[in-house]
Formats: structure tokens, C-alpha cells, sequence
């Protein structure tokens, strides 16, 4: 049956990159177009790899692009949207046949459902306000190994709070009733999370000039496309969950069948 969900994950992993795909093009290619076009005019150089290589210092012709604005915007970022909603999808899978009757006295759906708002919330919302994402032209080069070990430590601070606010919350849930334990769990997540974005060292490397609007705007896409991601992940295979399970057992799915 695990064999089976992990399918179905993938599935509707493939599904939800293609709807990012989709969202990403509209909402946010244009963002990253505007910010490589100012990228020369704030005259702040750094490695994104999303346009033509400058001319050397010596004055020779530029070198030419490996690989077209057009490719990355369609066919890449098309090929990374899916192969990363697939292997997403599958990690989603494994997670819900783990958490499945383990956690509460969810259907599947729900279950789907309630899974994917917290990994939202865990995976990208909570990195998200400490180190957002940020378009072509924002970033300092030299710090980039810095400030990507400080985003996935606190990626890392956040799955681990959320493991444990759960945990907390399942073992209080037999006391103190479902409710009460869920938000003890939840303050304790909050707690935990102030602290370690009070801890981390803020990184600030818009340069002066860079337009608020195009910044606000390149964010509010980037989190969309992840809430359409996890958003048809968890409704999707929720009901692809539940239709599985009422084929093959008529009832509640449990590891050992």
C-alpha cells in the first residue's frame, strides 16, 4: 500500500509542478525579467546565472550565454517545476503513511489536507520571513555560501520545532483533550521559532535604488507559487488517498496491510 501512495504522490507532484510551472511563468517571470534589466543600471554584479556573461576586464567581446533567458524561463524552469513537485509529491507520500491514524482521527483527506499546511508553513512560510526570496540583482556574491547555510539552518530549526510541537501535542491530546494539547503544540512552535528568529543574523542585500515594488512583487509570487504547490498536493492526493484506501481495504489504511 506504501508502494501505492508513493505513486499516487508522485503523480500529483507532477501535477502540482505543472500548476506552479504555470503560476511562475505568469507571476513571476516577468519580476525577473525587470530586475536583470536594472541589474546594469545599479550597477551590482553577482552571480545568478539568468543572463549573458559580462565582457572580461581586458576589454574582450562577452562570451556567449550557455544557455538562453528563453530556456530557463520556459523549458528549465519547466523541467525544475516538475521533477521538483515529483520528488516533493513522493517525500509528501512517505510522510502521510507515516502520519496516517498516528495523528488524530483524520480521514484521509483531511489528514492530506493538514499535512501540507504545515509543511507550507514549516518548509517555506517560516524560512520565508527570515530570508525571503530574492530576484536577480539582490544578493552580494561573497556572502552567498553565508546566507545559504543560514536559511537551511533555519529551515532545519523549523521541521525540527514542528516535529516536536506534534509530538507534544500527542502525547498532552490523551490529558488535556485534542484542542488544548493542538495549541500548547502550537506555542510551542511559536516559541521556539521567535527564538531562533531573534538569534540568526538578519541579511540585508537590497541594493540602493532597487525598486520596493519589484522586490514586494518577486516575493509575493515566489510564496504563491509554493502555496499552489503544496495547496494541490494536499487536496489532490488526499482524494486519490481516500479512493485508494476505499478499493483496496473499505476503511482506514494501516502500515501492516
Amino acid at each position: 500500500m506504501v508502494g501505492s501512495l508513493l505513486l499516487r504522490g508522485m503523480l500529483v507532484g507532477v501535477l502540482a509542478g505543472l500548476l506552479a510551472f504555470g503560476f511562475a511563468r505568469i507571476f513571476g517571470e516577468p519580476q525577473v525579467d525587470r530586475a536583470i534589466a536594472l541589474e546594469g543600471t545599479l550597477g551590482h554584479s553577482h552571480d545568478h546565472g539568468d543572463h549573458a556573461a559580462t565582457a572580461t576586464a581586458g576589454g574582450e567581446a562577452e562570451e556567449p550565454e550557455l544557455v538562453s533567458r528563453e530556456t530557463q524561463a520556459g523549458l528549465g524552469l519547466l523541467t525544475g517545476a516538475v521533477v521538483y513537485g515529483a520528488a516533493i509529491g513522493g517525500l509528501f507520500a512517505l510522510a502521510f503513511a507515516f502520519s496516517y491514524g498516528r495523528v488524530g482521527r483524520f480521514d484521509a483527506r483531511a489528514t492530506a489536507a493538514l499535512l501540507a499546511l504545515g509543511a507550507f508553513v514549516a518548509l517555506v512560510v517560516v524560512p520565508g520571513l527570515k530570508y525571503p526570496a530574492n530576484p536577480p540583482a539582490v544578493g552580494n556574491p561573497d556572502t552567498i555560501g553565508e546566507r545559504t547555510a543560514l536559511y537551511f539552518i533555519m529551515l532545519a530549526v523549523s521541521v525540527a520545532a514542528l516535529v516536536l510541537a506534534v509530538s507534544l501535542a500527542r502525547g498532552l491530546a490523551r490529558r488535556h483533550g485534542g484542542w488544548t494539547a493542538g495549541l500548547i503544540g502550537a506555542a510551542v512552535y511559536i516559541a521556539i521559532i521567535a527564538v531562533a528568529q531573534t538569534a540568526l543574523p538578519v541579511v540585508n542585500d537590497v541594493p540602493e535604488g532597487f525598486p520596493a515594488d519589484l522586490l514586494w512583487n518577486f516575493r509575493i509570487a515566489s510564496l504563491g507559487m509554493h502555496a499552489v504547490l503544496w495547496t494541490t498536493i494536499g487536496l489532490a492526493f488526499g482524494v486519490l488517498a481516500e479512493r485508494a484506501f476505499a478499493r483496496r481495504t473499505g476503511g482506514r489504511f494501516a502500515l501492516s496491510r
